[in-house]
């Protein structure tokens, strides 16, 4: 038996990053050698740690302004967070009436049937359906532009424990992210930049994307010991035919973030598109994913249980490393470069 337990580290609250630096590429990066003591570089310095032949594959998706404040009839305040919609985020953002599920706070107080009011916002309509579980909840949502709306009344969904107010809402988007609908953002990307871009293209270090829509899962706990009794949400992911085409003639493949992890796996086993409900954890077959560039991630998160499914239990030093050498961790810290087939 796997437990939750064995994934759990001391991490003080002091090494959260709570903004992110000013310059998206000067994040530390520790590079895992296996056997060999881990490096220490900059993420600007990663074309030089990358090989010509490596494709990096990119999660290109786009996180919405999500996170509405709405009043019910009694007038009582209700948060709304968008999870992901019933479909393709494209198709749902541009319908007048779509279905999505989301959650509701405080959600015991909100019957099925129960429309909500945004202050000063005459084109969004949120109808509250029936309860899923977990605080999650059907929605009807009513808009001629939803994209537009949620722009303006709408709210970054960032993290619960990043606690201080974020001034440019872009730092918490790729400089590649295109497809709308996540609730999260792929936060391993957030340290590239369209220099890097063109480091790798001189260098013969080709880069492709993939589309996962980041849902329940980054914001929800692992709520059992045993990992054979949790359930992984599903999310919905694309592997375009162009980055297949790249993939099948790549020497390594560096994949950026865990959500590019997930759905290059799912590809593997189950096809282009679709809902992945995968959950990586050892043993585990990685049929696609050589190397990985990742962010540090929270104790006892399946995130963190993906990383040692790829690296073997050798995560816990290069934690260690890490909070010894004063990086920083989570959504806007540091990262690591990892090569899962390092001795």
């Amino acid at each position: 038996m796997t437990t939750i337990s064995e994934f759990d580290y001391e991490l003080p609250p002091k090494r959260i990053a709570q903004t992110p630096l000013v310059e998206r590429s000067a994040s530390k990066l520790l590079v895992d050698r296996g056997s060999d003591a881990p490096e220490h570089h900059h993420v600007s310095n990663l074309d030089a740690l990358l090989q010509p032949g490596d494709l990096v594959v990119l999660n290109n998706t786009r996180v919405l302004a999500a996170r509405l404040f709405a009043r019910r009839p009694t007038g009582g305040v209700t948060e709304v967070l968008l999870l992901e919609p019933d479909g393709p985020a494209a198709v749902a953002l541009a319908a007048p009436s779509s279905q999505w599920v989301g959650l509701v706070r405080p959600s015991k107080k909100v019957a099925p049937g129960t429309e909500l009011a945004i202050d000063g916002e005459h084109d969004l309509a949120v109808t509250v359906g029936d309860d899923l579980g977990e605080g999650r909840r059907r929605l009807t949502i009513e808009s001629s532009n939803l994209e537009a709306a949620l722009l303006r009344v709408g709210e970054m969904p960032l993290p619960p424990y990043i606690t201080e107010t974020l001034d440019d809402t872009e730092r918490y988007q790729t400089v590649y992210a295109r497809q709308p609908g996540s609730a999260a953002a792929p936060t391993a990307g957030l340290h590239l930049t369209n220099e890097l871009f063109e480091r790798f293209n001189r260098n013969g270090i080709a880069t492709a994307t993939v589309e996962l829509v980041v849902g329940l899962d980054t914001f929800r706990p692992v709520m059992v010991d045993d990992l054979d009794d949790h359930h992984m949400h599903s999310e919905r992911y694309r592997v375009p035919e162009r980055t297949a085409e790249l993939l099948a003639s790549a020497t390594r493949v560096v994949a950026v973030g865990t959500t590019t992890v997930r759905a290059l796996e799912s590809w593997a086993r189950f096809g282009s598109s679709g809902a992945t409900s995968l959950f990586i954890r050892r043993p585990f077959d990685f049929q696609v994913v050589d190397a990985l560039l990742t962010n540090f991630h929270m104790p006892k998160s399946t995130l963190l249980v993906m990383i040692d499914a790829f690296v073997g239990s050798r995560w816990r030093g290069l934690y260690e490393e890490a909070l010894s050498g004063d990086y920083r961790f989570l959504s806007f810290g540091d990262a690591m470069l990892l090569d899962r087939h390092a001795d």
